[in-house]
């Protein structure tokens, strides 16, 4: 019988040891990495040539970036969605591209197995058993970590053992790094109390003097940075580029997972924030006030869906559609002013502002109606209130 074999490897403790146990319990291992922005070339070589060390078949990493951006990065803009007004969702939107691609490998190669490295304590376990079981139920599903109650220690002490020291214990913080964001999690973020330290975030503060950049927003959709067009994936990370160097978009979103316990976790997501928080401006000028409201709580349910591991449910594809839709006039240019850990949003410029001035200004200027239409007017919107109150005083 064929033990062929697919994990999901990042090549960090968990997957290598998965990748070391799995191929000497006599599994044909192919390991895949999913590349969901953030990896340079010679990251990737180096993951490469970790994975044939700890005796994998084949390795094969999958560019998977501008697929992250137009099914689940796209969205999340369009909604505008911080979970818990927070969180950007850059780790919980990657694991769902990435178990997608995984399974979709795992049957193109007639694996009978998949693996992952997950504890049973966590999130992604969640993510990627549902995805995996709904694409892929023939495939069975192998989690040596969750299956062994392994601890980190347990995890470094195999390894060494088997001959595959890379200084383990050397990294002090678990830091996940993709094209919507990087977490970053360690002693401090287990406790309800401690910030992290300035020099567990990978973007160092480098600039100080302010820097006014101009986003272009096509349909909801950011087509240029400063005038320079590209594709929206690679805008944001043109964007990050800039305002990473400010030390923007830091802090703890603090949440609720799916087991059932709270989480902490530090992350950095400074395009990200900066792009949510611009279109969103947009978003106040050219659509109606009942856009605005039903948006805000059909992108929360997205988002929380999102997290849940939920993408594959149609409801999802159902919102989608209504998010596209609601973008039709989206369109313009934000002005933003980079600073020093934080920035401002400037202004907009859009042909489908609806501050437009023929109609009068707010609190100023009335062009649109008479005085005594006025007074008609909130008569009757009040009428219903009167009404009560007169009735049940």
């Amino acid at each position: 019988m064929s033990k062929k074999l697919v994990i999901a490897y990042s090549g960090g403790l968990d997957t290598s040891y998965c990748a070391v146990s799995l191929s000497k319990a006599g599994y044909d291992v192919h390991a895949v990495s999913v590349n969901t922005g953030g990896f340079t070339n010679d990251e990737i070589k180096t993951i490469e040539s970790n994975a044939y060390k700890m005796g994998v078949s084949t390795y094969k990493n999958i560019d998977a970036i501008a697929s992250y951006y137009d099914k689940v990065i796209k969205y999340l803009i369009f909604g505008n969605v911080l979970k818990n007004n927070t969180y950007p969702l850059s780790v919980s939107a990657e694991r769902i591209i990435q178990a997608i691609e995984i399974a979709q490998y795992a049957k193109s190669i007639g694996a009978k197995y998949i693996a992952h490295g997950s504890t049973g304590a966590g999130n992604d376990q969640v993510r990627f058993d549902m995805i995996f079981q709904t694409i892929a139920p023939e495939i069975e599903i192998i989690t040596p970590i969750r299956d062994g109650k392994l601890t980190r220690q347990q995890e470094i002490d195999y390894l060494v053992e088997n001959g595959i020291d890379m200084s383990w214990n050397k990294a002090k913080y678990s830091v996940n790094k993709g094209l919507w964001g990087t977490s970053v999690g360690g002693e401090e973020t287990l406790t309800s109390e401690k910030p992290l330290p300035e020099s567990a975030y990978p973007s160092q503060l480098k600039h100080t003097d302010p820097e006014k950049v101009v986003l272009t927003f096509s349909k909801g959709e950011l087509t240029a940075v400063n005038g320079e067009e590209n594709s929206p994936e690679v805008n944001i990370e043109v964007l990050n580029n800039l305002a990473s160097a400010y030390a923007i978009g830091r802090d703890i979103h603090v949440g609720d997972t799916i087991v059932g316990i709270k989480g902490r976790v530090g992350f950095e997501a400074a395009a990200a924030l900066v792009i949510i928080k611009a279109h969103h401006l947009l978003e106040k000028h050219t659509l109606t006030k009942w856009q605005l409201q039903h948006k805000d709580y059909l992108s929360n349910f997205y988002g929380m869906h999102l997290h849940e591991g939920q993408y594959l449910d149609p409801v999802m594809r159902n919102m989608e559609a209504f998010l596209q839709s609601s973008q039709d006039m989206v369109s313009g240019d934000v002005f933003v002013t980079l600073k020093p850990y934080h920035f401002s949003l400037d202004g907009i410029s859009s042909k489908h502002d609806l501050m437009s001035a023929k109609f009068g200004s707010y609190g100023e200027e009335n062009k649109g109606w008479s005085a005594d239409e006025a007074k008609g007017f909130i008569k009757i919107f009040g009428n219903q209130n009167k009404i009560y109150q007169q009735v049940n005083n």
